[in-house]
């Protein structure tokens, strides 16, 4: 073994790094974890405000089909069986959502799958020979101009910050229609959340691993690097290779959070407003994820801005132009001259889009490769 103190320094205490760290541990490597935040968890950590646990990064549901993800994670936690079905609410009239026969009852009264298609055609008939360019276009074509300006336009546009007419395409390649009375917005096999929160699961995957939080990589780079033999970063990509190659672009977030002197604020943990008026785009009451019996209630409302230096990237924004520079990141990350002593995961070093199992699965396949061989 060489003179390192550690095997591996893994930047970033979110669901990656503890997947990572928690493989290593096992197969006897030392580990350290670090993170720039005062606590670990990442995304998914959950602050306990009045008895509730509160998602303080948005609203997070664990779903899957993905068996062996399913079984990893219950090795470490109990799941209850919250199913997410969220609702819209559209100049004060509420819709079930994903699209289903409860949402084309509420919006046109139909009852029977027959009525709803048809009158889905009747909706989409005057969009069927358009070639879609851009957002609009696409969810005209695909589902015509009531759902499209009941439960998408509003959401989108403020979602991502611009007008649908200058959002691609790509962004809706489908709408997905259910032709039964079905409220279950994930169609996987396995969902739920972690009894207790999700702190229950990652303090778990960190049982016996050294983290110190409130510390940033960058401020002490070439120290960390020296105490391990390899690095696994899980930070942006670009920030790592100071943005050499130019900026990859966000959509970002904030969260207003009350605690509400009531028992019960809204019926359900999400709630989506789709009016191009409102600013926030959901109110989440926290209590409901778990089925929470508390006096008081807690309710997040959540707004999308642009990203700045100043606050947290949440969503890559996978155009064709961001798409080609985190191409050109990755072959630098591949390189002879990083590959031997840096790994990279997750979300922001992969810049996409990742759910719960998506993570989960992206670092076991990763601790395959790297670890296997230990």
């Amino acid at each position: 073994m060489s003179n390192f103190q550690y095997d591996y320094v893994i930047v970033g205490a979110g669901l990656f790094g503890a997947v990572f760290a928690r493989e290593a541990l096992q197969k006897g490597l030392k580990v350290l974890v670090i993170d720039k935040r005062h606590h670990s968890g990442g995304n998914i950590y959950c602050e306990n405000i009045e008895g509730i646990n509160v998602h303080k990064y948005g609203a997070h549901i664990f779903h899957t089909s993905n068996k062996e993800v399913w079984n990893y994670v219950n090795q470490f936690v109990e799941f209850n069986h919250y199913v997410n079905s969220p609702i819209a609410n559209y100049r004060e009239k509420l819709y079930n959502l994903p699209f289903n026969m409860n949402t084309f009852y509420q919006l046109w009264g139909v009852k029977t799958p027959a009525e709803a298609r048809a009158k889905i055609e009747e909706q989409r008939q005057p969009y069927r020979d358009i070639e879609p360019s851009n957002l609009e276009e696409q969810a005209l074509f695909l589902g015509g101009k009531d759902l499209y300006e009941t439960l998408i336009k509003g959401y989108t546009e403020k979602q991502w910050g611009r007008p649908a007419t200058e959002i691609p395409s790509f962004i809706i390649k489908r709408l997905p229609f259910r032709f039964t009375f079905d409220n279950n917005y994930f169609n996987d096999l396995y969902q739920g959340v972690p009894i207790g929160g999700y702190n229950t699961l990652t303090n778990a995957l960190f049982e016996g691993v050294e983290i110190h939080t409130g510390v940033n990589y960058f401020d002490n780079k070439e120290k960390y690097d020296q105490l391990a033999r390899k690095v696994l970063y899980t930070g942006k990509i670009d920030e790592f290779f100071e943005y050499q190659l130019g900026k990859l672009e966000y959509r970002s977030l904030h969260f207003e959070t009350q605690v509400l002197d009531q028992e019960n604020y809204q019926g359900n943990a999400v709630v989506n407003y789709t009016e191009k008026d409102i600013p926030f785009t959901r109110i989440i009451e926290h209590k409901h994820f778990e089925f929470g019996t508390q006096e008081k209630t807690i309710v997040t409302h959540e707004y999308p801005h642009e990203f700045s230096k100043d606050n947290e990237p949440y969503y890559p924004i996978n155009d064709t132009d961001n798409n080609a520079l985190i191409a050109s990141y990755k072959e630098m990350a591949a390189s002879a001259d990083y590959c031997d002593k840096y790994l990279f995961g997750g979300r922001l070093a992969d810049y996409r889009y990742y759910d719960m199992d998506d993570t989960i699965e992206a670092a076991l396949s990763l601790t395959k490769t790297e670890l296997d061989n230990q």
